[in-house]
């Protein structure tokens, strides 16, 4: 099972899963009270720009993958390993009883607060980068970064596909220098600060001494570290990697790599649980021998046997 990230939230999110009785409707009800704001009503009905602030939108995307997993576990359906994109990977913890379900919202609550400050205190922005990979892009990032402030490889989503994260000014002048080296578009994101690059350094630690308060148990099923692209089960493993998540880049295409690669261990089956479907379209080409299937809403969730029948 994989589990999105940020940008996957979308107004009426989890609104026809509310009408489907059982774990997730379950775990629905409890959200407003365990954040104690209304977060259904913002993500049943938004308005969008509401839902896409920060602190709204990562509980809102880990509420809708846990609900969903939920509802999976009680037709029997359960991952043999899991991952997730960023904030995802904090859905993916609870799918693998690394964490419960209330911990997590208020988990990915106080992370999208301190994400949200440290932006306000050292201004910083995103920008996706298309059509080179990561290890040039990593590079040329280097090289502006020693003339004009801190650029980073942020996200290392796909061969054709990542992100850059720093300063305002460096940004833009490693945009100009990886369109100067061949990159095919350089696109800057609507982010509210620099995400996994060392200006979110005083977060992080914040965000550590947090987690240093909450119940983090080993896993119950290998879950994929974004620091470390590797299979991680170990409690105090996980704990660090979690805190390190926000100034560490996020490893996706090694972790797709280690998850559907060519090797004799890979999935058949891949499900991205929860809001969306943009990890299934980014590793479909990559991965032709693996059947990606999003489940998100109670529509998939009626089809999902029939489906698993059929593949596995």
């Amino acid at each position: 099972m994989l589990f999105p990230g940020q940008g996957s939230q979308a107004v009426g999110m989890t609104a026809d899963l509310m009408d489907r009785k059982g774990p997730a409707f379950e775990f629905l009800s409890t959200v407003n009270g365990v954040l104690d704001i209304d977060l259904l009503n913002i993500m049943h009905e938004g308005p969008g720009d509401v839902l896409t602030e920060t602190w709204n939108a990562q509980p809102a995307i880990l509420a809708h993958s846990v609900a969903v997993t939920l509802a999976l576990r009680e037709l029997g359906v359960t991952p043999s390993i899991v991952a997730g994109h960023s904030i995802g990977e904090f859905s993916a913890a609870v799918a693998a009883g690394v964490i419960d379900p209330a911990d997590g919202l208020k988990i990915v609550r106080r992370r999208g607060e301190l994400m949200f400050a440290a932006g306000q205190e050292i201004p910083g922005t995103m920008a996706a980068v298309l059509g080179m990979t990561g290890s040039k892009v990593a590079e040329i990032c280097a090289q502006v970064s020693a003339e004009s402030g801190v650029v980073v490889l942020a996200n290392d989503n796909s061969e054709a596909q990542v992100v850059i994260s720093g300063e305002v000014p460096a940004v833009a002048a490693a945009g100009e220098a990886l369109k100067a080296a061949g990159a095919r578009r350089v696109i800057t994101l609507n982010v509210s600060g620099a995400f996994h690059s060392p200006l979110l350094e005083g977060a992080g630690a914040s965000f550590t001494e947090f987690l240093s308060g909450m119940t983090i148990r080993q896993a119950e099923v290998p879950l994929v570290a974004n620091v470390s692209a590797t299979a991680v089960s170990a409690a105090d493993e996980l704990a660090a990697g979690f805190g390190r998540q926000l100034t560490s880049p996020v490893r996706w295409h090694e972790t797709m790599e280690f998850l559907a690669g060519q090797n004799s261990d890979a999935p058949r089956i891949v499900l991205e649980v929860g809001p969306g479907k943009v990890l299934s379209n980014l590793a479909r080409r990559s991965y032709p021998d693996v059947k990606f299937v999003p489940v998100g809403t109670s529509a998939d969730l009626d089809g999902i046997l029939d489906i698993l029948q059929e593949n596995l």
